[in-house]
């Protein structure tokens, strides 16, 4: 079902226009969803500013669950109107928590300020100067790399990001400096609710079918995006971005472009791989800017890494502090994450959940072992995209020597019989790329085919953005117990 834009942007409207300076950091707060990538990082943001923490959630996830544990906040399990607290200054929803939830019924009745992610996120910006990363791809390790070359230059940012970084087991916290750094989602247009001063958007492809009616639609939401940023604000866009023009007309503010290619303000040559990963030379407006190496593979990592050099030059970070930063970047979980090894085996885990981000980690993962037999295990993020997507999902495992397919992860979707029928028709499409792709019905029936079919030396890599990471704690734990 298509979400009325017109609802959503008149109830952001009106909230941010209720917001106040003096109350933008509460005494309290119940985050309702708290387990979410996103509302983790605030909750992490809130408590280390001194606001007093809690949160509930529907759905276990044993990577968060055990980083909130070990961070003293007290999480309970499910929902229930007795979880939030006596006292509690507003309570923050996640974007998957509707109005009929006991919490947000019981803070209604008893008058408790609700506030929805973005807006607590959008509130707490307001203070500072926003550095937002949008777009469909690398927004994680663009925002993370940026905030890490921030805090390493001695800046102190402040940061709330979708994904942990290694060095830290963190994804948000509140630095003393005057930068914000934020990844910043389109769905349901939440980046609106933000207030960039500097804002890249990494690349822009169709997602989000559940919400956006069309391409014109997903662009007119970018647009409306970057003409929140002020006169004196800077933003970085692709080259080749779809709907270049209408984005960049719509911004007041200065506009850059990047690129791998010539051809853009600001472009990426002499792209080398190297025994820890890749070097390049960044150039703007045809003179050379500086060389950068990281320790990440894959192009989309020069792209990644070329947004927050720019981005960390515009705010005025020094080359050489940029240089070692993204040198040192340890970077991201479940970001083509080495997991460890099992019985021989070598195990990897990454995010990917749209076709060009699998075919692209894949193409990496075979180019670092081209003859060794890679297994995928791969769980389909939404019906909604992997219908609308099925043919680009169906062409993106080709890399791959065996393919395993679980049911959809449906995030935000209530269904019944779906994921699974969803998922066979996946099946039964990339079956015309790759010859040995199968349905597994569960997890754990993908673990079970790992024990009988895998042998030692292959590799094995998780990918999606649901609970397909869930597999490595049981081989884990499986370890543990066999020792």
């Amino acid at each position: 079902m298509i979400l009325s834009n017109a609802s959503t942007n008149q109830q952001r409207r009106s909230a941010n226009e209720s917001r106040t300076d003096s109350a933008a950091l509460p005494a309290s707060a119940h985050l309702v969803g708290i387990r979410g990538s996103g509302m983790k990082a605030l909750a992490e943001y809130l408590s280390s500013a001194g606001c007093r923490v809690t949160g509930s959630d529907l759905s276990p996830s044993l990577p968060t669950e055990n980083a909130l544990r070990e961070g003293g906040y007290r999480v309970h399990q499910g929902h229930d109107k007795r979880f939030v607290p006596e006292g509690t200054s507003v309570l923050i929803y996640s974007p998957a928590i509707g109005l009929a939830n006991p919490e947000r019924r019981f803070a209604q009745r008893m008058g408790i300020p609700q506030l929805s992610y973005s807006q607590m996120l959008g509130r707490l910006m307001r203070q500072k100067q926003g550095v937002c990363v949008a777009g469909t791809h690398g927004k994680s390790t663009t925002s993370a790399l940026t905030a890490y070359v921030l805090q390493n230059s001695g800046v102190s940012p402040s940061a709330v990001i979708g994904a942990e970084l290694c060095s830290k087991n963190l994804n948000g916290w509140a630095g003393e400096g005057s930068l914000f750094v934020a990844e910043s989602c389109e769905y349901q247009r939440s980046f609106l609710d933000l207030f960039p001063y500097y804002a890249a958007i990494t690349n822009i492809e169709p997602d989000h079918f559940d919400y956006f009616k069309n391409q014109d639609d997903m662009t007119s939401a970018y647009a409306e995006f970057v003409s929140r940023i002020p006169v004196r604000g800077h933003l970085l866009l692709p080259g080749n971005c779809l709907g270049l023009e209408k984005i960049q007309s719509s911004c007041q503010a200065k506009v850059s472009t990047f690129s791998l290619e010539r051809g853009a303000d600001w472009w990426a040559t002499d792209i080398k791989q190297t025994a820890f990963g890749l070097r390049f030379r960044l150039f703007h407006q045809g003179d050379y800017f500086s060389e950068i190496s990281l320790q990440k593979k894959g192009k989309h990592n020069v792209s990644n890494a070329m947004v927050a050099a720019i981005l960390c030059h515009t705010a005025g970070i020094a080359v050489e502090d940029i240089r070692e930063g993204i040198y040192e970047f340890p970077g991201i979980h479940r970001r083509f994450e080495r997991m460890g090894s099992y019985k021989g085996l070598t195990l990897f885990d990454d995010y990917a959940h749209h076709p060009t981000a699998i075919q692209s980690t894949l193409k990496m993962l075979r180019q670092e072992y081209p003859d060794r037999k890679i297994w995928c295990l791969y769980e389909p993020h939404q019906v909604s995209r992997t219908q609308a997507l099925m043919e680009y999902y169906a062409r993106s495992f080709k890399s791959a020597d065996e393919v395993l397919i679980s049911p959809v992860y449906a995030a935000r979707e209530k269904l019944e019989q779906e994921p699974f029928d969803i998922s066979k028709e996946l099946v039964k499409r990339t079956l015309r790329h790759n010859d040995s792709t199968r349905f597994s019905s569960s997890l754990d029936q993908m673990v079970s085919t790992l024990e009988t079919e895998a042998q030692s030396g292959d590799i094995i890599i998780t990918m999606g953005a649901g609970e397909i990471n869930r597999i490595h704690y049981e081989l884990n734990r499986r370890l543990q117990s066999d020792s």
